[in-house]
């Protein structure tokens, strides 16, 4: 029996295994890097906002994240990008 792979599992479920990889490893780093994969951080970004100041506790910025991602009324260009960076996240992570 195979195990499927991560780019066939539903959204939902990647983002899941995802988020709560990063949670365990504390790493805010994916958590902020979410934020430049979504179409309103780059008008932000032109508009002269700045991607890096991206403030809070870790906590906050997980919830944040959780928002922005909460629905699964996301464009499938985006979709498609996060569910590649979710999977390769999990591949590099996960047996670490």
């Amino acid at each position: 029996m195979t195990e499927t792979p991560l780019e066939d599992l539903p959204f939902s479920e990647l983002r899941h295994r995802a988020f709560h990889l990063a949670e365990k490893r504390v790493d805010i780093g994916f958590f902020t890097e979410l934020f430049t994969h979504m179409p309103g951080m780059v008008a932000v970004e032109t508009e002269g906002g700045d991607l890096g100041s991206i403030g809070g506790s870790f906590i906050e910025t997980v919830k944040a994240v959780r928002e922005m991602l909460g629905d699964d009324d996301i464009d499938p260009t985006t979709e498609a990008l996060l569910r590649a960076r979710f999977a390769t996240y999990i591949r590099e992570h996960e047996k670490a």
